[in-house]
């Protein structure tokens, strides 16, 4: 549920719900306290009379009033009975009412708390009610009260009895109700506040106070804390935008450790790599300068041996200048329709001179028709073939004639290169490494085959980028195998790299 969904609810709920169940709770609290007035007072009270105090109090003494009418028509000579007026005025009292008996025109029985002149005024019309059985209901003027009168003619004499109840008071059960309303009022809201902050509190507070805690762990530099979130809201999209940024963070500073250690193991080669051939040349630079090599044929020996040495040096750095610009994505690749018979026919004829002259037996095999192409950039990939068979030639097996094997499939999708060799091979724990930067299976550095450690590594680069694979089989101490994956060219085909900073070209070649 988005989240201004959840507040527009939160809103209603909080506007609606203590309204509904206030209503409700006043509503079941009215029927009861009134069914409780009927049974103390025994008058027929209805809801509607709730809302008038007159209507209220003036029906609670209408079962008294019904008596003394009864008793004014059956025995009037009650009414001079002052037991008997005694024994009604606690009933009258019980009904928040007053008794009050005239004589002719005297008081005969006062139970209110009016004095004579007061009641005079109360009771204005009584007099003109007289006459046998008679009754009427006054409002007492100035004094706010509800007068009922009965009429009646004893054996003694003429009177009226009166019941007089006072406006100006609230029956005990609706003061009991109102408290009981506002007490309910105030415990609808509060549950309603409460429901509404637990589910806020689930909803929008805990998923803020992960955020804040995942923010406080990355500035702590915990990028291992994680935030999971199953909702379907603003917040959970957050949560899961904030988790995505966690992650790229976390591998980005994992990278950077790795590149950080990479660097480290880089200088570290590379001051070995230059090192060597530096102090070679110093050596064979100061053999001529101290005129050790006296003879023409000695100092065109040394004079060579710089060159040589010069040279691994250039060719070490220019593989650092290639794989920094191949990894930061600089190079543009020149992708083109290559014919594969003509192009490995090339390459083998290219390679073929320098390895007869080491005295290297170079086998070459095309299983393939004059009509397999491929889409590729014919520099890059010839460096691939080179570096591949540069390895070949530095790892052969002292006393054994080293042969290397070329040969290229048809797999119909795929043209697949096969290069192998019958050298050292590799150990079984080196080989999942090989083509990491700067990884080296000769951590001893000892042995005369050098390298920059990174020779793979752009090989592996290279055939990424022309979404090919490569993969090696190899066993120490018989020979290793390169097998290489290459897209066969298909109507329309064309090459692009992922990097926006890459300008790649795709052309066809006629």
């Amino acid at each position: 549920m988005k989240l201004k969904t959840k507040l527009k609810i939160a809103f209603f709920i909080m506007a609606a719900l203590p309204v509904i169940l206030g209503t409700l709770a006043v509503f079941f609290i009215t029927r009861r306290e009134l069914s409780q007035v009927r049974n103390v007072y025994g008058a027929d009270f209805r809801l509607s009379d709730m809302y008038s105090s007159g209507a209220l109090l003036g029906k609670i003494t209408d079962t008294t009033f019904a008596e003394v009418q009864k008793q004014a028509v059956e025995n009037a000579d009650v009414f001079f009975d002052r037991d008997y007026l005694a024994g009604l005025n606690s009933e009258v009292e019980g009904k928040l009412s007053q008794l009050v008996v005239r004589r002719g025109d005297e008081i005969y029985y006062n139970s209110s708390s009016y004095t004579e002149a007061e009641l005079e005024e109360i009771l204005p019309g009584a007099v003109t009610a007289r006459g046998l059985g008679g009754s009427a209901v006054y409002e007492g003027g100035r004094f706010q009260t509800i007068v009922k009168c009965v009429t009646f003619r004893a054996s003694d004499g003429e009177g009226s009895v009166f019941l007089i109840t006072p406006l100006r008071q609230t029956l005990p059960q609706f003061k009991n109700l109102v408290i009981q309303v506002v007490l309910i009022v105030i415990e609808v809201i509060a549950f309603t506040s409460f429901i509404l902050y637990l589910w806020l509190n689930r909803s929008i507070i805990k998923p803020i106070d992960r955020l804040r805690l995942g923010t406080q762990n990355i500035r702590d530099g915990n990028l291992d804390f994680e935030i999971r979130t199953r909702k379907k809201d603003e917040l959970g999209d957050l949560c899961r935008d904030f988790e995505e940024m966690r992650n790229r963070l976390n591998k980005s500073e994992n990278d950077k450790k790795k590149s950080d250690v990479e660097e480290k193991e880089l200088i570290r080669n590379i001051s070995h790599d230059l090192k060597t051939p530096l102090t070679a040349i110093k050596g064979y630079v100061e053999g001529l300068r101290d005129g050790i090599a006296a003879t023409p044929e000695k100092q065109k020996k040394y004079i060579l041996t710089i060159a040589n040495k010069v040279e691994d040096m250039d060719r070490l750095i220019d593989e650092l200048t290639l794989f920094s610009r191949l990894d930061t994505n600089r190079i543009p690749y020149d992708f083109i329709k290559i014919n594969a018979k003509d192009y490995f026919d090339d390459c083998v004829d290219e390679i073929k001179l320098d390895l007869e002259s080491m005295d290297i037996i170079l086998k070459y095999n095309f299983h393939g028709g004059d009509d397999m192409y491929t889409m590729a950039d014919p520099n890059q990939l010839k460096r691939v073939i080179n570096n591949i068979v540069s390895n070949s030639v530095k790892y052969r097996r002292a006393g054994v004639k080293c042969t290397i094997g070329i040969e290229v499939f048809d797999e119909g999708d795929y043209i697949h290169l096969v290069m192998s060799d019958n050298g050292k091979g590799i150990n079984m724990k080196d080989l999942p490494r090989i083509f990491d930067r700067f990884y080296r299976t000769d951590e001893s550095r000892t042995s005369p085959q050098t390298g920059s450690g990174i020779g793979l590594a752009i090989v592996k680069k290279i055939i990424d980028d022309h979404k090919g694979r490569i993969w090696v089989d190899s066993t120490e101490g018989e020979g290793t195998t390169f097998h290489i994956n290459l897209l066969r060219y298909k109507e329309g085909m064309q090459l692009t790299l992922p990097d926006n900073q890459m300008k790649s070209k795709s052309r066809k070649k006629k």
